[in-house]
């Protein structure tokens, strides 16, 4: 059996040499490449599974954290440019979808290789415009943050009880919220030659269906939404199902 790839930025359980497609894992507020945790080995063996962590997480624990979007965007660029020398796609779940759009976004403005596919998962398309005060701005109390977290299940009940631990992830967190608050800084510009496909929990109360229904103006081939039962974090019941639906897709996109 191979050796997983070297720690850093990008974890790779299998990793492929000439992959017929490598897919990108962007993670959550607060989170880590361990988001995906399982799910390498329900994709086809010939597809590199790129699972990655922002700075100050998971196996990039070592590196300064970000809090700006356009930053990690830069990050993020940088660090996979290299390994963009297949076909590839990208999935970003929650603040992770914002930063697989932005680094597409990126590679399209700058005239590069654009990826088969974008999945976007529980996080609205960019709006200027949007109302309602900054996220990180409306949870700055602790009490707030972790009261917060129970309503979506974004945190284990362990985590959120033991200051220790509480008091190691709310600052990496708190910078990840602080992410969110930048997304609508910029327009959001003339839509994308990629496929699209939004993804969401049906009883989500962080981002509701219509917030999910602001992506289709971004792109000028969407594929869909797609909702399952849960809230925000969905995807952990439901790992199976989303990963037969995101092979069809790019497998389709790979061989039209």
């Amino acid at each position: 059996m191979r050796p997983i790839a070297p720690l850093g930025p990008v974890t790779r359980r299998r990793p492929v040499d000439d992959p017929a497609v490598r897919l990108f894992f962007f993670h959550h507020a607060g989170g880590s490449h361990l988001l995906y945790r399982g799910w390498t080995r329900h994709f086809p063996d010939d597809w590199d599974i790129c699972l990655l962590d922002a700075p100050g997480r998971g196996n990039a624990q070592a590196l300064p954290l970000i809090d700006n979007c356009a930053d990690l965007v830069a990050f993020f660029d940088d660090t996979l440019t290299p390994l963009l020398n297949r076909p590839f796609a990208f999935f970003g779940h929650s603040v992770g979808a914002r930063v697989a759009y932005g680094l597409t976004r990126r590679l399209a403005d700058t005239n590069r290789q654009l990826p088969l596919w974008l999945g976007v998962s529980s996080f609205r398309a960019p709006q200027p415009d949007a109302a309602g005060p900054p996220l990180g701005r409306s949870l700055e109390s602790d009490a707030a943050l972790r009261d917060w977290l129970r309503d979506t299940g974004g945190a284990p009940d362990r985590l959120l009880s033991d200051d220790s631990l509480w008091n190691a992830f709310a600052p990496v967190l708190r910078g990840d919220l602080g992410l969110a608050d930048t997304w609508d800084r910029d327009p959001p510009g003339t839509p994308l030659p990629v496929p699209l496909t939004v993804f969401g929990g049906a009883d989500d109360t962080v981002v509701v269906r219509h917030q999910l229904l602001t992506w289709p103006r971004l792109t000028d081939n969407f594929l869909g939404l797609h909702t399952y039962s849960g809230a925000h974090f969905y995807l952990t019941d439901h790992r199976e199902e989303l990963t037969r639906r995101i092979t069809r897709t790019v497998g389709a996109l790979l061989h039209p």
